[in-house]
């Protein structure tokens, strides 16, 4: 009897370039013995659905927004499949932490021949993050930036959307409690990841990085009182500079982020709420995920 495959796609992803691939990706499937049924993904609907337990593999195409919605709605199911992923969209920080080929095809062929990692995700609130959760700075670029611009812009998008941005950074007098103790100050910006690609760049101290060990990375941009401060973070945070006197970093399994006002939040590129009050836990090895 044939396994079977839910494939959903998000044909809208990145360039559209998934389309070209599409054929080829389902063929590949079917000659490794799956039956498979495909599913355009709709951001305002429910792609997943209860009876989906009954496939043996769900396999999710397009960005981290699509992937995002996709694991959110999966890990509602009772009793899960196994996940695949193959990125199709503009930035695929989700992708290149996993060392997920950014090739469509190559990405279908590590799903079959792949092995079964299981990854950390994020619970925030109510609602799950794959591989960030941030705030102030530069978070509203990712879902401000409107999807024709990314499609033929790329990353530039992003960064010209955070140029027009500049004049507008806030600062937030946040309380924030964690594992190892708590910290309260006057932030400009804050991220907890679970991933070595933020944005698309690299982190520099990715072999300090695991997405298996329970851990969040927690980097929090204190606020500048003049023009010299800003200029220092500026610097710091170009060089990546753990230990700066204004910026913290730490690791953690769990956040309570308490502000004086609301805060605009990004989990993985797609608004998140505006919050005066988060929680904040690593689901610890939750998503049986395909892998190189």
């Amino acid at each position: 009897m044939k396994k079977k495959i839910l494939f959903l796609i998000n044909p809208h992803a990145g360039k559209s370039e998934i389309r070209n691939y599409l054929l080829d990706i389902i063929d590949l499937f079917t000659k490794k013995c799956f039956s498979v049924t495909t599913r355009t993904t709709h951001p305002s609907e429910n792609n997943l659905k209860e009876d989906d337990e009954q496939y043996d593999l769900i396999v999710c195409c397009g960005g981290d927004g699509t992937l995002n919605q996709a694991v959110n709605e999966y890990m509602k199911l009772k009793s899960r499949p196994l996940f695949g992923y193959i990125p199709g969209g503009t930035v695929n920080d989700f992708a290149a932490s996993l060392g997920l080929s950014r090739n469509p095809l190559e990405a279908a062929e590590e799903i079959m021949n792949g092995s079964v990692f299981a990854c950390d995700i994020g619970l925030f609130n109510e609602k799950y993050f794959t591989y960030v959760a941030a705030f102030g700075a530069f978070t509203e670029v990712s879902y401000q930036t409107p999807q024709q611009a990314k499609n033929i812009l790329g990353r530039i998008a992003y960064i010209l959307e955070g140029i027009k941005q500049l004049p507008n950074i806030k600062s937030y007098h946040i309380l924030v409690e964690h594992s190892g103790g708590s910290i309260e100050d006057d932030f400009t910006f804050g991220m907890i990841t679970n991933s070595s690609s933020v944005g698309g760049f690299q982190i520099n101290n990715k072999k300090d990085i695991f997405m298996d060990d329970g851990l969040f990375e927690v980097t929090l941009v204190k606020s500048a009182k003049n023009l010299i401060e800003r200029q220092m973070i500026i610097n710091s945070l170009l060089h990546q500079e753990a230990d700066s006197n204004f910026i913290y970093t730490f690791k953690t399994d769990k956040l309570h982020i308490v502000s004086e006002t609301d805060i605009p939040w990004t989990l993985d590129g797609e608004f998140g709420g505006s919050l005066r009050e988060v929680r904040i836990t690593n689901k610890n090895r939750a998503l049986n995920i395909l892998t190189v």
